[in-house]
């Protein structure tokens, strides 16, 4: 078999920039849009910010399938939960619920997840939820494969009482450094800002996104790169 064909048959992998934030008055998720299988790209433009609740949304990366169907069972016992008590489940809710299916399926499942979201009692808070089921309050998260490269930076560009602009701009900006050096992520940028007033998608496309050290513009098409002026030769 050719190289490469193996690929193919792999299952869907998310290998993935998943980022959770907050900032003074809710929280801003971010994601790439790269589904994997293998080196083949099965999907260029995946969502992987899905909503759990009307106040909560969550950040799926690791196997495609797995965080699919935890998000749906996660949906619909909040969606009885809701029903049950008359008012919308707090974040904190539904991120021990992701734990709690994450932890007695951990032997079975290879996702990890970000569930951030917005309510009155606690406002907005961000929860990381491994591989393994653990869950860690924390004021940003990062995940996926792309996180490897952020450490460092989230480190020094974070800041306590961000506004929600500058909350945008810092995920946008480390999803597009993520996208940069890791090949498991690409394509666009999702974002979904939570807070009191409500819920704000943006999209920002990947020939938005700026070029960082090394990084090739974006082409069009293969004739716009044969097309391009040759190198000239250096001369001795």
């Amino acid at each position: 078999m050719e190289p490469g064909l193996n690929d193919l048959n792999e299952p869907h992998s998310m290998g993935t920039t998943i980022i959770g934030v907050t900032y003074n008055g809710g929280v801003v998720l971010g994601a790439d849009s790269r589904t994997s299988t293998g080196m083949y790209v099965a999907n260029r433009a995946s969502d992987k910010i899905s909503q759990l609740t009307d106040n909560v949304y969550v950040c799926r990366s690791g196997s495609a399938a797995d965080s699919q169907v935890l998000s749906d069972y996660v949906r619909y016992f909040l969606h009885q939960h809701t029903i049950q008590l008359g008012q919308p489940a707090t974040v904190k809710v539904a991120a021990n619920l992701v734990r709690l299916i994450s932890y007695n399926n951990k032997n079975m499942l290879q996702t990890g997840l970000i569930v951030g979201g917005w309510d009155k009692y606690e406002g907005g808070k961000i929860y990381g939820i491994p591989l393994g089921g653990t869950i860690v309050e924390q004021p940003f998260a990062i995940g996926g494969s792309g996180s490897s490269y952020l450490y460092g930076f989230f480190d020094q560009a974070w800041k306590e009482g961000m506004t929600k602009e500058e909350a945008e701009q810092l995920v946008v900006k480390a999803v597009s450094l993520a996208i940069a050096r890791d090949g498991a992520s690409g394509g666009v940028v999702r974002t979904v800002t939570i807070n009191s007033e409500g819920v704000t998608r943006n999209f920002y496309p990947g020939d938005t996104l700026p070029l960082w050290h090394e990084e090739l513009p974006a082409q069009n098409s293969l004739l716009d790169i044969l097309s391009a002026p040759s190198p000239e030769p250096m001369s001795t």
